[in-house]
């Protein structure tokens, strides 16, 4: 769709974390710095934290990236609510090693074997918590148990915790003070300044072979910015949505009132929804109506807002294939010609 109209040789905005396009703004290099130091130690826990979409799974795979495979092993668990055995047994299976049908001491005994042949082997392993927050105190007093496994003088296993803000308030817990003193760095992830927004956008449009089309006026990154707080995944949910406007619209210019239209219909569809950060919105639930009973107006309200949002949804569809059906037309009459 918009890539082909734009030139573009891939999405530069897509929501999953590819390292490839990772961007060095003063942030993101300070918390590069503090993991690098981190990883040096060679033992303990590191800790990120950044609100939702501020970049942490983007940075430590960056870093992971960056690594010798010859002289590491990384595991990653992205967690939901996890209790205490739940998490040994999700941390063997990052490592690919079996889990089923396997008590708690067994798959101690298997984790702990692994670990020493890859100490033997020379190598340092990593571990990956995302979505530290959900955990339990019983939970992270398991990884912390796992962190305390030496073989000679060594400690093998390394952990990185990323989470949400509110994960460093669960660190200051009395319950978690002996965790707490095995971080070794402590990092928090903050937004982006309006220039480095404009660098953000600019660098991921570029990797993705930006010719200047679209053209993007100074008011159109004033009004990103504005919207999305610097959040790096804001940001990337409303230049997707943007340049799919432009696309539908033929626009190889997008300004700021542009930016503010898109930004406001992508609040209007989620609004209510508890989504945000480019999630799927649910579908709002239907009033509940009884067979044989009058329709109270309240409900016909509703209905017919909601009749008028999904008409509306349907034609931007129809728009998109109809744009998509005359780009692959033109792309065959060009072949044709040649």
């Amino acid at each position: 769709m918009y890539a082909d109209f734009y030139n573009l040789k891939a999405f530069p905005f897509q929501l999953t974390p590819d390292p490839r396009f990772f961007f060095g703004s003063t942030v993101h290099n300070r918390a590069v710095a503090h993991l690098t130091f981190g990883l040096e130690q060679g033992e303990g826990f590191i800790v990120i934290t950044g609100d939702v979409g501020a970049g942490k799974t983007t940075l430590v795979g960056y870093l992971l990236s960056d690594l010798d495979p010859d002289l590491y092993i990384s595991g990653k668990i992205v967690t939901t609510h996890l209790e205490g055995d739940d998490m040994l047994r999700m941390v063997t299976s990052a490592f690919g090693l079996q889990t089923e049908a396997v008590d708690k001491a067994s798959l101690l005994r298997r984790l702990e074997s692994f670990l020493e042949e890859v100490d033997r082997s020379g190598k340092r392993i990593l571990l990956v918590v995302d979505e530290a927050q959900n955990l339990s105190v019983h939970a992270l007093e398991e990884l912390r148990m796992l962190s305390n496994i030496q073989f000679e003088d060594r400690t093998p296993l390394q952990l990185f915790l990323l989470g949400q803000p509110q994960f460093r308030e669960i660190m200051a817990t009395p319950d978690l003070e002996q965790l707490k003193q095995r971080v070794i760095v402590s990092h928090h992830l903050g937004p982006l300044s309006l220039q480095e927004t404009r660098a953000y956008i600019e660098h991921r449009l570029t990797m993705a072979g930006w010719q200047h089309d679209p053209t993007f006026t100074d008011d159109a990154f004033k009004a990103i910015y504005g919207h999305s707080g610097g959040i790096p995944r804001r940001i990337n949910v409303l230049c997707s949505r943007l340049l799919l406007y432009g696309f539908l619209e033929e626009a190889h210019e997008l300004n700021g009132e542009i930016v503010d239209r898109v930004a406001d219909e992508y609040a209007r569809e989620t609004a209510g929804t508890g989504t945000s950060n480019g999630a799927r919105p649910a579908e709002p639930e239907l009033p509940e109506h009884h067979s044989g009973q009058p329709i109270e107006r309240d409900d016909r309200e509703y209905l017919l807002q909601r009749i008028a949002e999904l008409d509306r949804q349907v034609k931007q569809h129809e728009a998109i294939i109809r744009k998509s059906l005359q780009i692959a037309v033109n792309y065959l009459e060009t072949g044709t010609n040649r």
